[in-house]
């Protein structure tokens, strides 16, 4: 008797130390509207990999690439509502919703790294309040390349693109085409390729990374370095989701995520200039904006500055003040 109560205390308490590490696997789906080639996607491929080994596959996250599991525009919506626990897209395809997350793709307003780094530190603050009402919390968020002008005809002034189909993604670049009296085409980056075959898209601002995993130099042939501005990719997780997490995961959450974001950025300005010059060994012909196309597009660009001031409200002047002080 004794030595069977011994065998049945020693299988109970080996049973305790089980259980947990049987429950304890944590699983999330993280959806991007990105393909697996981008250089976004695999810095969030990267994440989820660091993430895994920083917690001994305590928590699996598996990315969704190019649509796969939400549409692009669907993305933002489905970790808010709790549908996903995490997911990247465009911080600017959510400005219709609140202008705070237009900041990054005001024309003209930061157009090189140093710029775009501290327009997002302005930023921060109060993005972080905006997505935690909305149950959501930032992880990293890493810029595209400089957005430049793509064009299945020469472009030597503004006149040439009035009238054409301008490719839109947002209220920012519809708004740009509106003010260069070009239409504007709603038209997401995976489905550029045949918009572009169809003749439904003419010309379009997207950076040099698109241009190269997208082979978007398969339809287009002109490529003008105007550094329009940097919008940044956002991977955010519900917050519901990540206070579920022990402390020590949600520790290496945000180590992983700090590395992701460093690694992000660096990444992003290392292979821009190895794009621009893949697209000119595929045939584009890379060149500067004209001086009048240049104009245009910065008279644009601080007409816009001015109207996000004005739409964003308390928040509006005090960022780009902050961003501005040197």
């Amino acid at each position: 008797m004794n030595l069977r109560r011994r065998m049945a205390k020693t299988l109970l308490i080996a049973s305790l130390f089980a259980t947990p590490f049987a429950w304890a696997q944590t699983k999330w789906d993280l959806p991007t509207g990105y393909a697996v080639n981008s250089f976004q996607t695999e810095n969030v491929q990267a994440f989820a990999n660091d993430v895994d080994r920083a917690t001994g596959g305590k928590l699996k996250i598996t990315l969704h690439a190019n649509g796969s599991l939400y549409k692009a525009n669907e993305i933002k919506r489905a970790v808010q509502t709790g549908q996903v626990p995490s997911g990247e897209f465009i911080l600017s395809g959510a400005s219709n919703e609140n202008p705070l997350f237009g900041l990054d793709s005001i024309p003209f307003l930061a157009t090189s790294y140093a710029d775009a780094r501290r327009l997002a530190a302005a930023q921060k603050p109060a993005l972080d309040k905006l997505l935690a009402a909305q149950g959501m919390k930032l992880l990293f968020s890493v810029p595209w390349p400089p957005q430049s002008l793509y064009s299945v005809k020469a472009i030597n002034g503004p006149e040439d693109l009035r009238g054409t189909k301008m490719r839109a993604y947002n209220p920012a670049t519809t708004r740009i085409a509106q003010m260069l009296k070009a239409q504007p085409t709603t038209i997401q980056l995976a489905e550029l390729g045949q918009a572009l075959a169809t003749g439904t898209v003419e010309n379009f601002l997207t950076s040099s990374a698109s241009g190269v995993e997208n082979k978007l130099f398969e339809q287009t042939k002109f490529f003008y370095t105007v550094a329009a501005w940097l919008p940044r990719n956002a991977t955010v997780v519900s917050q519901k989701a990540f206070d579920a997490l022990d402390k020590p995961t949600q520790e290496a959450v945000l180590r992983a995520a700090s590395a992701a974001e460093s690694r992000g950025w660096a990444l992003s300005e290392s292979k821009n200039e190895e794009y621009v010059k893949e697209l000119a060994s595929k045939g584009m012909r890379v060149a500067a904006p004209s001086d009048s196309l240049k104009r245009e597009l910065q008279a644009i660009g601080e007409a816009m500055t001015q109207d996000w001031i004005k739409a964003a409200g308390a928040d509006g002047q005090p960022i780009v003040d902050a961003y501005r002080k040197k």
